[in-house]
């Protein structure tokens, strides 16, 4: 259950102090928002928090206790309730437990806050969004087409795909100026267009990396190029959980038909070589 958390106030007030001072020595606010708020701290939202804390202060929620690797990330542990105060919170948590989050945030959200999600489906959570958080909240749908095995230290060249929903043009350009300031690919798409696309490349991806999962394939002494670059498809598969790819394909529309269309294609194939 997502639920708020005690979080000690003096704790909060010493890392406060702490980022008011590496702001005096210089750090650059690229974003131009002093603080951000980042709910969920799995793979992705470790992450993110670790990118997001060279620019601004971070103050980061968790449904368990990870305070130690938060502040690794030079980011904030705090509540829901803390996280829900900025100006900018960012919605880093399962698809599935997307709706129960903004069940539990839609009241203590700051009015005028900007939501952003991070979703690697986007017709899904814009509903939710637009159907659950308060009227003037700003809603900003992303998709971040990178994560922790494509990126080590620079975002240079990737790519970030970012759904307009209901953001003001003041918010919208401060953050598109920040991707571009991180030389990310900006994609303005419709969260359709997205979840189209998406089911025939991520998805599809997933789909034969977790058939090879099945299929125990793992290095050869006699290989080739071609065969190193299917398990380094397995290897991406493995490497997220099995929640998020149930959830990619469950809460999009589109996934089901282009799985069906690849068995298909591998059963004409089989069938051809039959003969």
């Amino acid at each position: 259950m997502w639920v708020g958390r005690e979080f000690c106030c003096c704790n909060l007030q010493n890392y406060t102090r702490e980022f008011q001072i590496r702001a005096r020595k210089g750090r650059i606010r690229e974003l131009n928002i002093v603080e951000i708020g980042v709910i969920g701290f799995g793979r992705f939202g470790e992450f993110l928090t670790g990118h997001l804390s060279k620019d601004c202060r971070v103050y980061v929620y968790g449904r368990s206790d990870k305070s130690d690797k938060i502040k690794e990330k030079n980011a904030v542990p705090a509540s829901l309730e803390e996280v829900c105060k900025k100006d900018v919170v960012v919605l880093a948590v399962p698809i599935s437990e997307f709706e129960k989050v903004l069940v539990q945030i839609k009241d203590i959200l700051k009015e005028n806050s900007t939501v952003i999600d991070v979703c690697s489906v986007k017709e899904y959570p814009v509903k939710l969004m637009n159907e659950i958080l308060p009227k003037k909240t700003q809603i900003l749908a992303t998709h971040p087409l990178f994560g922790p095995d494509s990126v080590k230290d620079s975002l240079d060249g990737k790519k970030v795909v970012i759904c307009r929903v209901n953001v003001l043009d003041t918010m919208y350009n401060k953050i598109k100026d920040y991707l571009k300031k991180k030389n990310l690919i900006i994609l303005e798409i419709t969260p359709e267009e997205h979840d189209k696309e998406i089911a025939k490349s991520l998805l599809l991806t997933h789909f034969i990396g977790r058939a090879l999962i099945d299929l125990k394939k793992s290095n050869l002494d006699i290989d080739t190029e071609g065969y190193k670059n299917l398990l380094r498809i397995l290897n991406t598969a493995k490497n997220d959980t099995l929640q998020l790819f149930e959830d990619m394909n469950h809460y999009n529309k589109y996934a089901k038909n282009v799985r069906e269309d690849f068995i298909r294609s591998i059963n004409d194939i089989n069938k051809e070589l039959e003969k």
